[in-house]
């Protein structure tokens, strides 16, 4: 009866990890942001300062207070609520990749100092690496850096089309509504 149960936990586990980890991509630039950010200076240096069990406890923190953000957005989004729970779902996911992963570029070493901790990456990096070696993981990374790509060059397109014609896009609505008055008359 056990092994009925392997196939749909590891899709499960597979779907929630790939989920996981494109957050996690998307998540990185917001990190990086964060971490340059002189405002939260004496807030390192705070979490830089605490000894391997207290990391471990304050690393729990926003995965205990974030993750059931997850089922409730699966309810709204199962009762017909689907922009509130994808709102849900998305911010709760992206708050709780950035701390978490800040707080463990911080606290690295100690983190994996804790025997359970590091038991647990373990394993939690072998799993990530099983799914990252799939081919549908490297096909939806290519598309993803694809995307990215054909956003970013559509935007700097947008952005020299309006330096190079500024009044182009400046209409003012008066001026439309008089031509199509002036239009409906004759």
């Amino acid at each position: 009866m056990a092994r009925v149960w392997n196939t749909p936990v590891f899709i499960l586990a597979t779907v929630y990890f790939i989920v996981d980890g494109v957050f996690s991509h998307v998540t990185q630039p917001v990190t990086v942001w964060i971490a340059k950010k002189k405002i939260f200076e004496g807030t390192r240096l705070w979490i830089v300062s605490l000894r391997p069990y207290p990391s471990l406890a304050l690393f729990a923190v926003p995965v205990i207070i974030l993750e059931p953000a997850k089922p409730l957005a699966g309810y709204l989004i199962g009762t017909g609520h689907f922009f509130a729970g994808a709102v849900i779902f998305i911010a709760a996911e992206v708050l709780k990749l950035t701390l978490v992963e800040q707080l463990f570029q911080l606290n690295r070493e100690k983190l994996l100092s804790i025997p359970a901790f590091a038991w647990g990456y373990q394993y939690w990096r072998r799993m990530m690496d099983a799914v990252q070696s799939m081919e549908v993981w490297r096909a939806s990374r290519r598309l993803a850096a694809n995307a990215a790509y054909l956003v970013r060059i559509r935007w700097l397109q947008f952005k020299h089309a309006q330096r190079s014609h500024p009044f182009r896009f400046a209409r003012s609505e008066p001026n439309v509504r008089r031509r199509h008055a002036v239009r409906h008359h004759n």
